[in-house]
């Protein structure tokens, strides 16, 4: 078990903030205790977080390794291979493994899609409205960005 305290001033901006949500949702947590704290430089709250070094260390991993380039037409895997930079650029952003924005099996199902929009992501198996909310709305505006961009004779 490892431990790490955080410190956020009350008037912070949201930057403290991101930094300790970055971290719980990038490790398996077992406790958050936290105080208010006040001295001569202001109010700030107090976070000790108690968590295990190796994230979610009983997850069972799969080892058959599919290959969607030999599943998907060549169209159909170029849209998966920029769906799959786009996953890796949220999962940065968001500090959160690459499978919990999506599984390779749903970037091809959206792949497969005509067109990749609100109404289409919610019919691929695994995307709900919890997933659409946080991650589908901007996987659309990053695929519509890279779009424009190829129209523009650029790629992002």
């Amino acid at each position: 078990m490892q431990i790490k305290i955080f410190t956020i001033p009350v008037t912070d901006n949201g930057i403290f903030q991101d930094e300790l949500n970055r971290f719980l949702r990038s490790n398996k947590i077992l406790e958050v205790e936290n105080h208010l704290m006040s001295n001569e430089n202001g109010s700030s709250w107090c976070f000790c977080v108690k968590y295990i070094d190796t994230p979610f260390p009983n997850q069972k991993v799969n080892t058959v390794k599919r290959d969607f380039k030999n599943e998907l037409d060549e169209k159909t895997f170029a849209v998966f291979s920029k769906l799959r930079a786009v996953r890796m650029q949220l999962a940065k952003e968001d500090a959160v493994p690459a499978y919990a924005i999506s599984t390779d099996q749903e970037l091809a199902d959206i792949a497969r899609l005509q067109e990749i929009n609100e109404k289409g992501l919610l019919t691929v198996k695994g995307f709900g409205d919890k997933k659409f909310e946080r991650y589908g709305k901007r996987i659309i505006e990053k695929v519509e960005q890279n779009m424009n961009h190829e129209k523009s004779g650029k790629t992002l």
